[in-house]
């Protein structure tokens, strides 16, 4: 509240409810990401469909979805979303279950998509929305059972385990890992003990390995790309080949906007997995770090968020938000740089997405509706 003194009496002038300096950093990632999506597509687009507009026109509904019920949940009380944790988490593992189903769409070696004949899901994204919402309520309700091993904590282990066989039988190794961090994650902000966070870290470090171990082809040749994608430059190594280059040459401040080469049909998913490689080739080192600091402020807004959050549930839903939005861009970040081996992490609100963006916005939503309520207890 602000007071004006006014011949002697005082009027209370009300101060503009939620975070929006949030708002305005999710809506100029929203903005750069649709005009990146047409500079990266403009090729690919033209050679799929004969329009250089297509997948622009399909980036542009889905982010008009996703700001559709951005404004939706901002405005809708974050409390009631209580009454969806359970039946969200249901659904979400049931179509983890229906991707090996014939709904399951096989796409490189791995399922990751359901194809309901209208439209299709991912079912990896929902998961995501799921865990943030059942997770907060879990912790949130009873915040001692963080400290109890037989129904705070082993819960949560036996659903960490289901979604994550789930996820890696698709094999979605990337979405695994983010979901097994952000499960973690959350864990250790409602009050888990550093001990047994190291010890979830050894053995999900344990459990990967097995993994590898044990499939061994298509997944230990994935694994490999990471020390050196030049050793298969035409096969499992080409798509962060093209990325590194081009990369290499936006070099500080870029070839220009919309003048990349590598999105010519050299870089496969350039307007998807790859976006950042392309933002790398036209705006160059200057322009990459300029993105990283608006993600990095708009992370630490999640979080400022949840410190100011009227309540436990609400400190643990934004929380989960502002984890949920570091591991993806960092783990993105990881893949375009030959850091990580190359799968599906879409950078937010930038890549052309479809599922991805709508729960993104449907999530940063619900952390402005965190801060409208704070701003009003204040």
């Amino acid at each position: 509240m602000k007071a004006k003194q006014v011949s002697g009496q005082k009027i209370i002038k009300k101060k503009p409810e939620g975070d929006f300096l949030l708002l305005g950093l999710t809506l100029a990632l929203s903005l750069f990401g649709t005009a990146m999506v047409f500079s990266a597509s403009y090729y690919l687009s033209l050679s799929k469909h004969g329009n250089e507009y297509s997948f622009l026109k399909q980036d542009a509904m889905w982010m008009m979805l996703g700001w559709i019920a951005f404004a939706f949940l901002a405005f809708f009380d974050y409390h009631q979303l209580k009454k969806l944790a359970i039946p969200a988490l249901v659904v979400g593992v049931i179509l983890l279950i229906l991707v090996f189903s014939p709904l399951g769409v096989p796409i490189r070696n791995a399922r990751r998509w359901l194809d309901f004949k209208y439209f299709t899901v991912m079912p990896g994204e929902i998961i995501k929305f799921s865990l943030i919402i059942f997770i907060a309520k879990f912790y949130g309700d009873d915040p001692e059972k963080i400290n109890r091993l037989k129904d705070g904590i082993a819960p949560m282990l036996a659903i960490l385990a289901v979604v994550g066989v789930l996820i890696a039988k698709q094999p979605n190794f990337s979405t695994m890992g983010i979901v097994v961090m952000l499960i973690v994650g959350m864990m250790f902000v409602a009050g888990l003990k550093l001990r047994w966070v190291l010890l979830f870290i050894a053995a999900g470090v344990a459990g990967f390995v097995g993994i590898v171990a044990t499939k061994g082809g298509y997944v230990l040749k994935r694994v490999k790309i990471i020390f050196d994608p030049f050793s298969d430059m035409l096969g499992d190594g080409y798509q962060v080949v093209q990325s590194l280059l081009a990369l290499g040459s936006g070099g500080v401040t870029g070839v220009g906007l919309g003048r990349s080469i590598q999105k010519a049909l050299y870089l496969p998913d350039a307007p998807n997995d790859f976006i950042l490689a392309i933002i790398g080739e036209e705006l160059g080192l200057i322009g990459v770090l300029v993105l990283m600091a608006v993600y990095m402020l708009l992370i630490w807004r999640c979080f400022r968020v949840a410190i100011k959050a009227p309540d436990y549930y609400g400190m643990l839903l934004a929380a989960g938000v502002g984890l949920l939005l570091a591991l993806q861009v960092v783990l993105n970040i990881a893949v375009i740089s030959a850091s990580f081996f190359p799968t599906g992490v879409i950078l937010p609100f930038i890549s052309l997405g479809g599922n991805a963006t709508v729960i993104m916005l449907s999530l940063v939503g619900i952390c402005f509706n965190i801060s409208r309520q704070s701003a009003q207890d204040e």
